[in-house]
């Protein structure tokens, strides 16, 4: 081997993950299910769960490798925006336009907005879906790449990414684009959550939480038991907390409940049925009902 000859050029820190190895769904509480699979179901074409809540009292909704939960029991509206990746925006905004005559006075609403669609479910909740893109979201083609919180403005996102970091073992950092500065967390290769100033008020907190999966699970545990930031100890597989805090400080800088699960979770790594939801009675052909959630 010529050991003077010039190697290839990587970026190996492309490849890694991080302690934080799943964004595994949002929950927010709806009052209505009919109009809920009106939206998620019908105008989104994402995919009920056939196996688990598939009750009156709760629902879930599967997209791609993630999932939104909707229990039926009041209501919930996270304060920010949940992005989709979705195939296909014109048939998109058919199926949302479908499903508007089983919304009527309601919240919902939805337009297209350059390279994505815009939409606001029954009790509003924002959704931003965009199409797939390798350079963004890489083999993804039915998913939920990232949450994206709105937080006060003048809130330190140098100090949320560290505690992300320094608490959680995650990769994190500050970015900016053509709406200002953020910060990221890495959730898995393909996923993030993303906290974003705004000057707009921001409602009381209302119990809305996401779930994410961590591969050091007893680490951050210990470390946020120390602070006193632990808020359930739900089981051996899970436990909860609520605040991002200063880890300098322990101020609490925005609060979302995060439910944490171990790797050794039955549930990790659950494969989901996702449909194709342009597939009819009356243009079905054998074996294209399925929808596909990756490029490769």
């Amino acid at each position: 081997m010529d050991t003077n000859a010039a190697m290839p050029a990587f970026d190996r820190t492309a490849e890694d993950f991080g302690n934080i190895v799943e964004l595994g769904h949002v929950n927010v509480r709806v009052p209505d299910q009919s109009k809920a699979v009106a939206f998620y179901i019908m105008g989104l074409g994402l995919t009920r769960d056939p196996y688990l809540m598939a009750g009156l009292d709760n629902m879930w909704v599967n997209v791609g490798k993630g999932q939104f939960h909707l229990p039926t029991r009041g209501i919930d509206v996270l304060r920010g925006t949940t992005a989709l990746v979705l195939p296909d925006l014109e048939a998109l905004m058919k199926r949302l336009h479908n499903a508007g005559k089983y919304l009527e006075g309601t919240k919902f609403s939805f337009r297209q907005a350059g390279d994505t669609v815009e939409a606001v479910c029954p009790w509003g909740n924002r959704i931003r879906v965009h199409t797939p893109d390798p350079a963004r979201f890489g083999s993804m083609r039915v998913g939920m790449p990232y949450v994206e919180f709105d937080i006060p403005a003048g809130t330190d996102l140098a100090a949320i990414a560290r505690f992300y970091k320094e608490i959680l073992g995650g990769i994190s950092g500050v970015a900016s684009d053509d709406r200002g500065p953020y910060a990221w967390a890495s959730c898995s290769g393909e996923c993030k959550v993303i906290y974003r100033e705004t000057t707009a008020p921001i409602p009381e907190y209302d119990m809305h939480h996401i779930q994410i999966t961590l591969a050091d699970f007893s680490g951050p545990h210990k470390k946020l038991l120390e602070r006193g930031l632990i808020s359930e100890e739900s089981d051996q597989h899970q436990y909860r907390f609520l605040d991002i805090v200063d880890v300098d400080t322990n101020k609490p800088l925005f609060r979302i409940e995060h439910e944490t699960r171990s790797m050794r979770h039955p549930m990790f790594n659950r494969t989901f049925i996702n449909r194709n939801p342009d597939m009819s009675n009356r243009n079905f052909v054998p074996g294209y009902e399925v929808g596909l959630w990756a490029l490769n």
